[in-house]
Order: C-alpha cells, then sequence, then structure tokens
C-alpha cells in the first residue's frame, strides 16, 4: 500500500536526504541501537542525552498533565529524530518521548550534534527545518483534537503509524491507542468497530491490519495529509537515482 512518507527502506529519511558534506559529517559519530517497545528517548525537564533517528519503529511524543492525564502531541519514524529541543539549543526536553512501535535506529550523542550544528549551518537549517515540520503536525493533531470525530482521529492516527512502520500489520493495543488519543478505551473500541465495518481496518488483540488505506485516508478527513504534505516541501525525498547511487553507504 502507498504511504505518504517514501522513506528509503532501511533508512532514516532525515539524515538521507542531508547535503553530502553533512552526512559525512555526521556519519563517524552515529551508532546503531535497537528500539524496543516502551524504550524511553526523553523524559520532561531532564537532559537529553542523545538524540535517535528511527530506520524502523514509530516513537511517540506525550504531553503529561495533571491527575495521571496524557495525550500524544507527535509521532516520528524514520521520516524524523528524537531531541528536536536540542535543535534549538536547549539541553532539556519538554515532553517524555518513547518507543510505541519497536525498531532500529542511529544515536548521537546530543553534546556532539550540538557541536555538529556549531561547525555546518547547512545542518542546522535541514534539522531546523524537521523542527518546522514537526511543528506543522502538532498544530494538525491539536486541530483535529478539537473538532474532528473520534473516527476520524482514529483513521489518520492509524495512517501515520501505517505511513513509518514496515508492514500493514500494526502491533497496537486498544488502551494504548486510547491513551495516545487521550480518549477512554471504550471510545476506540467503538471506533475500530465503526472502521471495521466500513471494511478498512481489522482489528484482533494487539494488533490493527491495515486493509483498505485509500479508504482509511478519505474516512480520517483533515486529521491527515496537511502535515504530511509540509514535511515533503520541508525536507523531501530522494529520488530512485539518488537511492541507487547511495545505496551502498551508511546511515
Amino acid at each position: 500500500m502507498t504511504r505518504k512518507l517514501d522513506c528509503p527502506p532501511g533508512r532514516n529519511n532525515l539524515l538521507f536526504t542531508l547535503p553530502e558534506a553533512d552526512r559525512a559529517l555526521v556519519e563517524p559519530h552515529l551508532k546503531t541501537v535497537k528500539l524496543d517497545k516502551g524504550m524511553a528517548l526523553e523524559r520532561a525537564g531532564q537532559p537529553i542525552e542523545r538524540a535517535y533517528f528511527p530506520r524502523s519503529g514509530v516513537g511517540s511524543t506525550v504531553v503529561q498533565g495533571g491527575n495521571g492525564r496524557q495525550i500524544e502531541v507527535g509521532l516520528f519514524g524514520c521520516d524524523g529524530m528524537s531531541g528536536i529541543a536540542s535543535i534549538l539549543q536547549s539541553r532539556y526536553a519538554i515532553n517524555d518521548t518513547f518507543i510505541q512501535i519497536e525498531g532500529d535506529g542511529l544515536a548521537i550523542d546530543a553534546d556532539r550534534l550540538a557541536d555538529l550544528l556549531g561547525q555546518s549551518a547547512s545542518l542546522r537549517r535541514h534539522l531546523s527545518r524537521y523542527v518546522l515540520a514537526m511543528m506543522a503536525q502538532m498544530a494538525q493533531t491539536a486541530l483535529s483534537n478539537a473538532h474532528s470525530k473520534l473516527e476520524e482521529r482514529l483513521a489518520g492516527w492509524l495512517l501515520m503509524c501505517h505511513d513509518r512502520s514496515g508492514n500493514d500489520n500494526l502491533a497496537l493495543t486498544h488502551e494504548f491507542v486510547a491513551l495516545m488519543l487521550g480518549v477512554r478505551r471504550a471510545g476506540v473500541t467503538v471506533g475500530t468497530h465503526v472502521l471495521e465495518g466500513e471494511g478498512l481496518i481489522e482489528a484482533k488483540r494487539g494488533r490493527i491490519t491495515i486493509l483498505d488505506r485509500a479508504g482509511l485516508e478519505k474516512r480520517a478527513r483533515d486529521t491527515y495529509g496537511a502535515a504530511e504534505a509540509e514535511y515533503a516541501r520541508l525536507i523531501g525525498f530522494r529520488g530512485a537515482r539518488q537511492r541507487a547511487a547511495l545505496a551502498k553507504t551508511d546511515p
């Protein structure tokens, strides 16, 4: 099924689209890491130790409120990175960030990344454009949370996960989806039944399978698409010829 985010297979698109000189600057400092489900990448108010660039899997940034309330405000995978506060010259995380779908990626020490950003204006510009893309995603999420029906929000959120996953089967529980959307579990159960009834998804214990991507996009309405288009404008994707030329390089 066609995804909006055209990540090169097994690579992180944010790194892959760097200018060649910046790739050479960053590459020696990247370490391959396993991204296990539930792994904490950042804790609110704590120093950012490393920035992570997933090659597979999905990460979530979550706002914590009073009385245990929380809701997801950002989602990333092969399209992006964690640690965006460090791009804006802050050492401390604003929110919690963790892995929601396991995968692997590349990591760099936050202090080293800060040094590299000071050395290269083009690297700083590229990663700053990603911050803008995330701001667009957060704005669309806020609008959706305020004005869209639960079924539309659920459809849009599943599409975002699907964009960043390696297959059509998403390892997600109703409890977890409810947490991310900031709604009760019963609401997610009703929403998944509606989408199942329309033949768009299949929901089993701990897993949701995308059956009709095009239909799910139509169902999502305004909850999906605008932020993805902004990412494509700001960051873009390398074409097939460029990918072939870099096929034997890392990351």
